[in-house]
């Protein structure tokens, strides 16, 4: 979360040619609710129905796709993305997580709510928590100053098929 998926996703989609995929945006589209909507009926069911949309992206091609923070961490996702595209960790200190998602936080079920205090503990116990997961990734990149051409470079190298 605020590690700048959806802009770094969109502008390696572009510099592909590629379409880009949002899934909360798939999410909401499929099941007609927001993401908040989703959570507020609690977060195992929100991880199932992630966990089946994001399944339902297989047949996709020439796409990059733009997870959620969480979606790796449930339902065997992580090792579902890596057998079935090329991932990105994209690595943020806590610090700059913070400042990215404080402005945003009533707009974010996880972190509604939460002080400034808790939303720095919330970050850094769950980074600590999600981290053996996103360490998985094929490519891992500074988040910070994040530059998607050298992004792309690193995307070739690990899957030289890409264009």
């Amino acid at each position: 979360m605020g590690a700048g998926k959806s802009t770094a996703g969109k502008k390696l989609a572009g510099l592909l040619g590629y379409s880009f995929v949002d899934l909360d945006t798939m999410i909401e589209s499929e099941t007609k609710k927001s993401i908040s909507e989703l959570f507020a009926a609690g977060q195992d069911k929100f991880r199932e129905i992630e966990s089946h949309i994001l399944r339902n992206t297989e047949s996709m091609s020439n796409c990059v796709i733009a997870a959620g923070g969480g979606t790796p961490c449930f339902h065997d996702n992580m090792k579902w993305m890596i057998n079935h595209g090329l991932t990105v960790y994209i690595k943020l200190s806590p610090g700059s997580l913070f400042h990215r998602l404080a402005p945003s936080k009533t707009s974010r079920p996880l972190i509604a709510g939460k002080s400034d205090v808790e939303l720095m503990e919330y970050i850094m116990e769950t980074l600590k928590d999600r981290e053996k997961f996103y360490r998985q990734s094929h490519v891992t990149v500074k988040g910070e100053d994040l530059d998607v051409k050298l992004l792309l470079e690193d995307l070739k190298k690990a899957e030289p098929q890409l264009r």
